[in-house]
């Protein structure tokens, strides 16, 4: 599917741009015009919205990380150093009469374990209060990337110890804009609760495994606005970079496809059923540099 980069507003070139405006604008109706209302959504778009989604739980995940170890060391539970952030990040804290404020910096380009390269700031905020059962956690972006896409917004995580299944957890309110190199901008934002089901307290990212569940919206690149919405949870085992198994429906427009993550299986494959019960195997490219 061909997509229009937005016109470069330079001195001279308003008309131009105006006129590119016009025709991309036109280009973008007759694509959606054309889609199959039984397709919902492209592959290529699908690709994007996916990768939208991992950005952001990957941002949560870093936010909980970073408080998980203020967490243990400030309630005196036990030693915890989490390898989950390399040694290329750099986090200062800063201290206030009832907050403490946390700048996570990546510098220039920083790799993860699991190798995703960001860049830029994270800010993070919370109360002093270590020993809450339940905690707000604030956090905003600054001049960041992930893997060359630029990223702005803000999130609020709500944060609890003790789930109802003895587990910790957070729900992410968020909402980010993206911004891939060739111009591409999409928007996503919902509400998602990340259930920490196996790996808390080991300090070793490579046996956190995560199940989320939760639903938002995706406005692709041309604008169009697709709900998704989370019907099975989808299991995150951070040893994998892809979510490996749960169900995603997205809707569009009163017809609502299906997305299947598979059986466990760690791979970039997912099954997408379509509103007329057909169905087709993609691959969803997350995580992958330019």
């Amino acid at each position: 599917m061909k997509k229009c980069l937005k016109p470069m507003n330079y001195a001279g070139l308003i008309l131009v741009s105006a006129l590119t405006f016009t025709a991309c604008s036109e280009e973008e109706a007759a694509v959606e015009e054309t889609l199959d209302s039984q397709e919902v959504i492209s592959v290529a778009e699908l690709q994007y919205s996916d990768e939208s989604e991992q950005i952001a739980d990957e941002i949560t995940e870093i936010a909980e990380d970073v408080y998980v170890s203020d967490e243990f060391s400030l309630t005196g539970k036990s030693a915890y150093f989490s390898d989950y952030l390399p040694d290329c990040v750099t986090i200062t804290t800063v201290v206030t009469d009832t907050t403490r404020e946390k700048t996570i910096d990546f510098g220039e380009g920083c790799e993860l374990r699991n190798g995703n390269v960001l860049s830029g700031i994270i800010n993070l905020s919370y109360e002093k209060d270590m020993e809450a059962a339940s905690k707000s956690l604030a956090l905003s972006l600054e001049n960041f990337t992930f893997n060359g896409v630029a990223i702005e917004g803000v999130a609020n995580v709500l944060r609890v110890r003790s789930n109802e299944n003895g587990n910790p957890q957070g729900t992410a309110t968020a909402n980010y804009t993206a911004t891939w190199p060739d111009g591409a901008v999409a928007a996503f934002s919902g509400t998602r609760t990340r259930e920490w089901i196996e790996g808390f307290g080991t300090g070793f990212w490579g046996d956190n495994v995560f199940l989320v569940t939760g639903s938002g919206t995706y406005t692709s690149r041309a604008g169009v606005v697709y709900t998704k919405e989370v019907i099975t949870p989808l299991r995150r085992e951070m040893a994998c970079r892809f979510i490996v198994s749960g169900v995603l429906e997205i809707s569009r427009s009163g017809n609502t496809a299906s997305l299947d993550f598979g059986d466990g299986t760690c791979d970039a494959k997912g099954m997408l059923t379509y509103p007329d019960g057909t169905s087709e195997e993609v691959f969803l490219r997350r995580f992958f540099r330019n």
